[in-house]
């Protein structure tokens, strides 16, 4: 079975990060957001260990078992990470042990990596900063910001919203307001009731980058009733939530 159709459970996945274009303190985080979306079989990070930039890093070698990718700059003020991670994911993509890839970089230096890794039909998943340039993260099958992984939206209890920190306001609802609607038509049902997950899959497929997080919630569903109640209605069936576009 290819990478992309794999179960989540199943799903074999590579991480490489590039240390010029990440921070250590987001490493927890990452690998445990990478973890929703399968197996992490290798870990491995790139940069000039010889240089103090990249001191703060070894901490996490041991403890996550990582391992560390040496690369000398050898051009004072040129990147080399990138061309050392770019050739060992190749490596790793013909050994075909894996069934997909996450980048962690804000580079757009892995737009054709990542458009590499999905031709050959693997699943490809980015995290970067939201300052990520639109071709990588658009290059991914699933982008994540680091700031939605390093800031979380809502702790649920009982079905109720406890927000953590204060929400940010979304200025303008246009841009989220004309995705969803694209989204929705893409599923065409009959009766017009999407089903919340078949709406999300849409949503990813339309922008790599979409998460709820990225508007202050931690759900879909949160997003939808807090924010979107203007131009969609909802309704529970059994434990399935259904959307409609309202008239």
């Amino acid at each position: 079975m290819s990478g992309k159709y794999h179960h989540i459970t199943e799903r074999k996945i590579a991480v490489l990060i590039d240390g010029d274009n990440a921070q250590p303190d987001s490493l927890e985080p990452i690998l445990t957001e990478v973890s929703k979306y399968g197996i992490i079989n290798i870990k491995r990070i790139y940069g000039d260990w010889t240089t103090p930039q990249m001191s703060s890093w070894k901490q996490y070698l041991h403890k996550k078992a990582i391992t560390p990718q040496q690369q000398f700059a050898y051009t004072t003020g040129k990147n080399s990470t990138d061309s050392s991670l770019i050739i060992d994911a190749m490596d790793i993509l013909h050994k075909g042990n894996i069934d997909g890839i996450a980048i962690v970089s804000s580079d757009s230096d892995y737009t054709r990596l990542a458009t590499r890794f999905r031709e050959d039909n693997k699943f490809v998943m980015g995290i970067g900063r939201k300052q990520t340039p639109e071709a990588f993260t658009n290059a991914c099958e699933l982008f994540v910001y680091v700031e939605n992984l390093m800031n979380p939206a809502e702790n649920e209890k009982e079905n109720e919203i406890i927000e953590t920190y204060e929400k940010q306001e979304i200025n303008d609802k246009g841009e989220l307001f004309s995705l969803i609607r694209t989204a929705y038509e893409m599923a065409d049902t009959a009766d017009g009731w999407v089903h919340l997950s078949l709406l999300n899959q849409n949503l990813q497929k339309i922008k790599s980058s979409f998460d709820p997080r990225t508007y202050s919630h931690k759900k879909l569903m949160n997003l939808i009733k807090k924010e979107c109640n203007e131009i969609l209605e909802t309704k529970t069936e059994d434990t399935s939530v259904y959307v409609k576009l309202k008239n």
